[in-house]
């Protein structure tokens, strides 16, 4: 598991850096954000919700059941949208009123049962 960072769209402010607790989220001389070490990332997702560019993804690799799809939020108002990329040009998209907590693990759990894809090692939910 590991994020993907868009550098084309990341806005340089550094909101995914400061959030990772692996301290894995470095700035190039552009200040740019890139992941220095992919392969130790967490899967946490914490960088991937703080970013107001939507310039990360987390990569759903085939051993969690994404087959190579990528999921990035969006944000508006208290809605958060998870969007799911996948490798053939498919977008889906989980909406979580953010205002009602209590059922976001449920919704993002019942989505990924339906559709098969092993999501306990996905996401740390809090």
């Amino acid at each position: 598991m590991s994020i993907v960072i868009d550098k084309s769209k990341c806005i340089g402010c550094k909101k995914c850096r400061n959030v990772c607790p692996g301290s894995l989220i470095k700035t190039d001389e552009n200040g740019k954000a890139y992941i220095k070490y992919p392969k130790d990332c967490w899967g946490c997702t914490s960088c991937i919700k703080e970013c107001p560019a939507y310039a990360i993804s987390f990569f759903l690799g085939s051993d969690i059941g994404g087959m190579g799809s990528k999921v990035h939020t969006e944000k508006n108002g208290d809605i958060l949208s998870w969007l799911i990329e996948k490798p053939h040009g498919e977008v889906i998209k989980i909406d979580i009123n953010q205002k009602n907590q209590t059922n976001t693990k449920e919704t993002l759990c019942k989505y990924f049962r339906e559709k098969e894809i092993r999501y306990e090692s996905a996401f740390t939910f809090r």
